[in-house]
């Protein structure tokens, strides 16, 4: 990853390689048309001339000597104080006559939990903290699905603010005009990180029923035909819902809640729904609701056989799934 103040990423340094290298283009011309000063541009194409494509990755900024870096031994006092006496930073580096910024790299280096997660007592982390949270992944397709629902806000006629600036809400009526929102509820799978998702009108107990029967059909047709567990967040129309108990039992699933105010639990579907806002429904702009609403499905079909993912290298979730 570059460095977080970098103008150019590797993909950019490589553009301007090949602008230059393989185009032709001036320096100068291909360093303003990507932002960057013309000795910025020089030394990346000196570097890629000198040692080809591994002189564009980025290189660590660690000092090859550190002749002021702490000490194991006074780390590992830090880290004993922190343990035996649950002092804070401040009170640590005053009695070992350090910074305390430096007693806080050493805990967070250590991985030692913040005070504010901690038992005052017993020392004993009693608070759930991102940072605690651990990275899973199914064995099987099916054994886990995530669901859950992501609220926007509806298209005016003619588009709204995104297509014609903030001034789109300016006036009294049109600050109190109710436009409404779709629902959209979303079905991931665990493994495989096949996606399922409609845009329904609400998300009472009765819609989410309907919708998670459909979805199954719909994981059915591409290979999970038994879905084991399901995980939802604790909203009341999963919780207290019969129509949707009903559902899961229909399945022959158990139904998982998540531990509460824990949303990174269901951290698959979270994502999805952070990836549909950006690549689906603010990636262009619609003059309609129901343009954009006709745009989900063709991008769902992108998402599940085409796009690359990360977590399974760089593959689309129908890899995964056994053809039908």
């Amino acid at each position: 990853m570059s460095h977080r103040n970098a103008r150019l990423n590797l993909r950019g340094r490589q553009l301007l390689v090949e602008r230059v290298c393989v185009q032709g283009w001036a320096v100068a011309h291909a360093a303003r048309a990507q932002g960057v000063s013309r000795q910025c541009a020089h030394r990346w194409i000196n570097r890629f001339r000198s040692e080809g494509s591994a002189g564009l990755l980025d290189r660590s900024s660690r000092p090859h000597h550190s002749p002021r870096q702490t000490s194991v031994e006074v780390e590992e006092r830090i880290v004993a104080l922190r343990h035996e006496q649950r002092y804070g930073q401040d009170w640590i580096g005053a009695d070992l006559n350090i910074p305390a910024r430096t007693v806080s790299r050493v805990l967070r280096r250590h991985a030692v939990p913040y005070l504010r997660e901690c038992d005052p007592l017993t020392g004993e982390v009693i608070r759930a903290s991102k940072t605690t949270a651990v990275r899973y992944e199914r064995d099987r397709p099916g054994e886990l699905v995530h669901v859950d629902v992501k609220k926007i806000g509806k298209i005016p006629d003619g588009g709204g603010w995104k297509a014609h600036g903030r001034q789109m809400g300016s006036t009294a009526a049109k600050k109190k005009a109710r436009i409404g929102y779709d629902y959209v509820h979303s079905m991931v799978d665990d493994h495989s990180r096949l996606a399922y998702s409609e845009i329904l009108g609400d998300e009472k107990g009765t819609t989410c029923a309907g919708f998670l029967r459909r979805a199954a059909v719909f994981f059915d047709v591409h290979g999970i035909a038994q879905i084991e567990r399901v995980i939802t967040d604790n909203h009341w129309s999963y919780r207290r819902s019969e129509d949707f108990a009903t559902a899961i039992s229909d399945l022959g699933a158990k139904h998982k809640f998540i531990k509460p105010h824990c949303p990174w639990q269901n951290g698959k579907v979270e994502r999805f729904n952070r990836t549909l806002a950006t690549e689906w429904a603010y990636r262009q702009m619609f003059t309609t609701n129901a343009d954009r609403s006709a745009a989900l499905a063709p991008w769902l079909e992108v998402y599940n056989t085409v796009r690359r993912h990360t977590a399974l290298g760089g593959k689309p979730p129908t890899s995964r799934l056994s053809p039908t």
